[in-house]
């Protein structure tokens, strides 16, 4: 084992550059004042002594840890399981990636985990929080608002106080996603349409559900049933569908995932896709949406660009010292920004 070299400092980079230390520290610090030629001295000194920045000391000075914590409200055997969660990190990851911020993945398996994640968000070990998958009874919101971090939703919120409004937050437009995709089930002329729905306790899903009897309004209750964004909760739906409403011609399913499901237990009792039942799903998750049998038709939100844009939100009010919910005064971001849906047809309807 060898000592290890000492590491370049402040002062080494200073001597080397010809200015002073406080000149370094504004410079690598990203601090204002300094004249160009000054700044590109000190970068060259920095580069060639292979100076990296202490960040215990440098949010010392900032009061920033140039992390961001992501808070999924599910357990990790669901969270590894479903590709949305693998999309909305990527595009997380690649915009905090771009600004040099670091993510802190945290995963809530029950109420003690609830606990553990406000005491960290409330400890000041990052900057602020990107959090979804909420359920209507989720205590999350309450912790984090006494955590004061600020704070970015994915998905709309749904506890019912006046802090909704105040929420800043990046949706798809669930509703009127849902609407397309019936419409375009009645437009093939199906009239026994029914809807795997997602865990009603989650917004998305009862937006997509309310799309749903926007277009069956007179629609038989029976041909409701509720799913849970997996595929194994979209046999069980589909098999009590079949067993109740025989004449099912379509399916509308909440996610792609709950439809995959749907499509098996449909090929096991020998219904054709789409000539016996059509099917579409909701999310668009390549590759799929593309390897299902038949490919699937379904409802495009995106994904990745959702999770970019919430990590966008946060970190400009970061920068302008938004007050919500925990920050200074600033520019206020919009509470609500709401992506739009494309129906995608493939083979299954």
């Amino acid at each position: 084992m060898t000592d290890a070299a000492p590491r370049p400092t402040l002062e080494a980079v200073a001597a080397r550059a010809g200015v002073s230390r406080a000149t370094v520290s504004r410079v690598v610090n990203g601090g204002d004042g300094v004249r160009a030629p000054l700044v590109e001295r000190v970068q060259r000194a920095v580069d060639e002594l292979g100076y990296v920045p202490n960040r215990a000391a440098r949010s010392l000075v900032t009061r920033r840890h140039d992390a961001v914590a992501v808070v999924i409200a599910e357990p990790e055997t669901r969270v590894f399981a479903d590709p949305f969660f693998a999309l909305q990190l990527r595009g997380i990851s690649k915009e905090l990636t771009a600004h040099d911020n670091q993510l802190v993945l945290l995963l809530t398996e029950g109420r003690d985990d609830h606990t553990r994640v406000g005491r960290y968000l409330a400890g000041g070990h990052v900057d602020g929080a990107l959090v979804f998958s909420l359920h209507l009874d989720d205590p999350l919101p309450g912790l984090i608002r006494r955590a004061g971090v600020p704070t970015v939703f994915g998905g709309r919120p749904g506890w019912r106080d006046d802090d909704e409004r105040a929420a800043v937050y990046v949706d798809s437009d669930n509703r009127g996603g849902a609407r397309d995709a019936v419409r375009h089930l009645a437009g093939l002329g199906r009239t026994r349409i029914a809807h795997i729905t997602g865990p009603l306790d989650q917004t998305s899903a009862a937006d997509r559900l309310a799309g749903y009897r926007d277009v069956m309004a007179d629609g038989d209750p029976a041909l409701v049933a509720e799913g849970d964004f997996t595929p194994a909760g979209g046999e069980r739906a589909m098999r009590d569908l079949l067993d109740r409403c025989p004449d099912v011609d379509a399916v509308f399913a909440a996610n792609d995932l709950t439809a995959s499901g749907a499509l098996r237990v449909l090929r096991e009792r020998g219904r054709r896709v789409p000539d016996d039942v059509a099917v579409i799903g909701f999310d668009d998750m390549l590759p799929l949406a593309e390897q299902t049998e038949p490919p699937l038709t379904t409802v495009r939100q995106p994904i990745e660009e959702m999770g970019r844009l919430m990590a966008r939100l946060l970190l400009g009010s970061l920068r302008h010292g938004d007050a919500r919910p925990g920050g200074g005064e600033g520019t206020e971001p919009p509470t609500g920004v709401v992506l739009p849906t494309t129906l995608i047809r493939r083979d299954s309807a």
